[in-house]
């Protein structure tokens, strides 16, 4: 966003900051409490509280605008803050003087309460899941199965789940987190679709096994 309302340069080069730095600033009306400020966005996806995170111009504002277009809702753009409730929940929030704004490459700052309603913004979400957006190179690492998750993120002391997903060309980003949120809710009812079809394929080499034999 614009120079002295996210800490982007007017020339839209990212200040640096930080990911753990302490801060003592509270909301008014609201008891001072301490709270971290971390370069990202803020979305709740079916009811996931998703914090999208990645290198500068990756894509993530681009791709949390589609998201707010398929009617998920928006929290915050470019640096979220983020604090514990009084059960030590994590939550995030937007500092206040950007709320509702999002900056896009060839559009400027936009205001996302104005373009689409007040039901597309909510002022805070619980963080449940961390999806990082990474440049995708030829020699990265990938699990193609999905047989487990990414190393746990480190925020404000605690571990939230992550995942990673590689941006190209002709991916369709939005629809990739949309998927990613998805499969973290079936995580958590305890479903997995790759050791589902390891199973299946378990099965299937067991029957062949004993037709043989």
């Amino acid at each position: 966003m614009a120079a002295g309302m996210t800490g982007k340069t007017s020339a839209g080069r990212e200040k640096k900051r930080p990911a753990g730095s302490e801060s003592a600033a509270a909301h008014p009306g609201q008891a001072a409490a301490p709270q971290v400020v971390i370069s990202a966005g803020l979305m709740k996806i079916f009811g996931v509280g998703t914090l999208i995170i990645g290198d500068s111009g990756v894509g993530k504002s681009e791709s949390s605008l589609e998201l707010i277009a398929r009617g998920h809702k928006f929290v915050s753009d470019d640096v979220v803050e983020i604090f514990r409730d009084e059960k030590g929940q994590l939550h995030g929030r937007s500092p206040r003087l950007t709320r509702n704004f999002m900056e896009i490459r060839g559009l400027g700052i936009i205001n996302i309460r104005e373009i689409f309603g007040a039901g597309a913004i909510l002022e805070e979400t619980p963080v449940d899941l961390v999806i990082r957006l990474k440049r995708w190179n030829k020699k990265m690492e990938i699990d193609r199965l999905g047989l487990k998750f990414p190393e746990d993120f480190q925020l404000a002391g605690m571990r939230v789940p992550q995942l990673h997903i590689p941006v190209a060309p002709g991916r369709n980003i939005a629809t990739l987190i949309e998927v990613a949120c998805r499969v973290f809710v079936l995580r958590k009812k305890g479903y997995e679709a790759a050791q589902d079809i390891v199973r299946r394929l378990d099965r299937k080499l067991a029957r062949k096994n004993e037709q043989s034999s």
